[in-house]
């Protein structure tokens, strides 16, 4: 079925649905869309983005303390060597 015969239909039940069932429809779900985001802003939640920043953060600082831990790890070694 292409696109334009399924536009057809939904027009045709569109045009079907009575002005006041429409207009409650209408207002249902903007009520619904404005209870959802007053519910969701409430929650604890971080965005895509957020946590994408926040994985690079960490992926940083893994890298850090891993090149640290090799430092120290030289450091500790050249101390052994000089006792010897």
């Amino acid at each position: 079925m292409d696109a334009k015969k399924i536009e057809e239909i939904a027009k045709q039940i569109n045009d079907s649905i009575p002005a006041g069932v429409k207009d409650f429809a209408g207002g249902m779900e903007q009520r619904i869309k404005q209870i959802l985001q007053q519910q969701l802003s409430k929650l604890d939640v971080v965005t895509h983005e957020e946590l994408d920043v926040q994985q690079q953060i960490l992926l940083r600082l893994r890298q850090r303390v891993e090149a640290l831990e090799q430092q120290l790890e030289q450091l500790q070694q050249t101390k052994n060597d000089a006792t010897e």
